[in-house]
């Protein structure tokens, strides 16, 4: 009982002092959210759209702070919400313009 509870321990030590910058999930939310507003997002998919970008403006704001886990976790909420953000976007293109994307294969 005594050994899990040292194991348990070690854990939340181990994942809350987090020395290593989320350098890579920054650099995916900020891809993610590059590619939703070349596919028209920012208008199609404003919501879902705002919120990753605010997603990432927070873990900046984490990562200059050195709250690198925090920072880590939003970084990864901005990717999914520009992922949300590109596929409602896409969800919305005009049925005529997919008509014709169809007849060009």
């Amino acid at each position: 009982m005594l050994a899990k509870g040292l194991l348990v321990a070690a854990v939340l030590l181990m994942t809350g002092c987090e020395t290593a910058p989320p350098v890579q999930e920054m650099s995916d939310a900020r891809q993610a959210i590059a590619v939703a507003k070349e596919a028209g997002a920012a208008e199609k998919a404003a919501i879902h759209f705002n919120a990753a970008e605010s997603y990432l403006q927070k873990a900046q704001q984490e990562l200059n702070d050195r709250q690198y886990s925090q920072a880590r976790y939003d970084a990864k909420q901005a990717k999914m919400k520009a992922l949300d953000a590109l596929k409602a976007s896409e969800a919305k293109t005009d049925p005529a313009e997919a008509d014709t994307r169809d007849d060009s294969q």
